[in-house]
């Protein structure tokens, strides 16, 4: 294992008296704002003080980022090899310890593994790392090493081309960083196999973090369905074998061709995958009364900030009222956002407004989130960002 990165002790950090009350209150994220006095190079270790000198504890620092410091521990312990490997340990045995059905997971989901702005996915024998601040991009050399080390995976792939990087001052970029990744990898969902691209696809090859939902997802489906924003088909193809047909919808033809492509490799005449845009295709399903006994709404982040949130509403609202006019009596609504910043009650105030002007009465059969390997820190609320509702339309 390779030497500490920070042998000597670290540069000081010290921080107003809101940014006392935030590492206080466990969370890790301190703002440019609520920083009085930094000098220490780009992604260095400090440690943080209040104005009188006390040790708060030790962050990952930024030259470029609002996010001025990502705190690390709250106490003296040194951030450095052993550091790293205990808290990559950690992560990964947490996830053996959950015995996820699939071969694709989230070993790593940064704040909530107190490893803030590092990401590590497994796709069966690759890994994919996502280094998203200075303060991660410095240590990526270790933090490799160590992934290669505990997992002896068959390759290391950074896909350091996210745009957030950027603001770290940081380049966009892939960069193959140990031994091989091919352009797809064969991974398991349950009874699902898919080709991911590690490579180019999206996030860091699939979206893992609606693997439990697709299951269950699985278990109200029944009749005439219909996934909307569909992307690889995660609801899509596990909802299959229980329907008469479903109807798969997404404005990306390559995700048509893949859906197409892995219901043919199943063996799924009942599914068909159509590229059209789904705020119009739902209002052109609507006029020509069509009826569905099973919907899934799977958006795309509609508010990435916190100034897109009235128009996110407005979004979230339409696609409902849509989804909720074209649901059978009796049939089911999984509905989900991914926006950090629609909380839950914002997301049900959003339903029950689609469900009240549609004029159909819904009960709330479940409320579901990310998959168990992207947990949530109850400090962070940013990392409680996918809610998921299982409704029914009341008969």
């Amino acid at each position: 294992m390779s030497a500490s990165v920070a042998s000597s002790r670290p540069p000081t950090a010290v921080i107003t008296r809101k940014g006392v009350d935030r590492v206080r209150a466990g969370h890790p994220w301190i703002y440019r704002s609520d920083v009085s006095d930094l000098q220490a190079d780009r992604g260095a270790v400090v440690d943080v003080r209040d104005g009188r000198g006390a040790l708060l504890g030790r962050a990952l620092s930024s030259t470029e980022s609002q996010i001025t410091l990502r705190m690390l521990t709250r106490d003296t312990t040194p951030i450095d090899g052993t550091f790293w490997r205990s808290r990559l340990a950690s992560a990964i045995a947490v996830r053996e310890r959950l015995h996820l059905d699939g071969t694709a997971m989230r070993l790593v989901h940064g704040e909530a593994d107190l490893l803030p702005s590092l990401i590590v996915d497994r796709y069966a024998d690759v890994l994919v790392v996502q280094t998203l601040s200075q303060g991660t991009d410095t240590h990526r050399d270790l933090i490799i090493e160590l992934l290669v080390e505990l997992l002896q995976p068959r390759g290391v792939l950074l896909r350091n081309d996210p745009k957030v990087r950027t603001l770290e001052g940081l380049p966009q970029e892939v960069v193959l960083a140990y031994g091989e990744v091919p352009e797809q990898v064969e991974v398991r969902e349950g009874p699902i196999t898919y080709l991911v691209d590690p490579w180019h696809g999206q996030k860091t090859g699939l979206f893992l973090d609606q693997s439990e939902n697709h299951a269950a997802a699985a278990t109200y489906a029944r009749g005439r369905a219909l996934d909307a924003f569909s992307y690889h088909g995660g609801f899509a193809l596990r909802m299959a074998p229980h329907v008469d047909h479903v109807l798969a919808l997404d404005a990306s033809a390559d995700a048509v061709a893949a859906i197409t492509a892995n219901a043919s490799r199943h063996g799924f005449g009942n599914l068909e995958a159509r590229e059209d845009n789904v705020f119009d295709a739902l209002r052109e399903l609507e006029r020509a009364e069509e009826r569905f006994d099973t919907i899934v709404l799977d958006p795309p982040a509609f508010a990435k900030h916190k100034g897109a949130v009235p128009k996110a509403v407005s979004g979230y609202k339409d696609i409902n009222l849509r989804a909720l006019r074209l649901l059978n009596p009796g049939g089911h609504l999984i509905t989900c956002t991914c926006s950090a910043h629609v909380d839950e009650g914002m997301f049900g105030g959003i339903v029950l407004s689609a469900a009240t002007d549609a004029q159909v009465s819904v009960v709330v059969v479940e409320k579901r989130m990310q998959a168990r390997d992207h947990p949530v820190l109850l400090s962070v609320p940013e990392t409680y960002y996918l809610k998921c509702f299982v409704l029914r339309r009341a008969a």
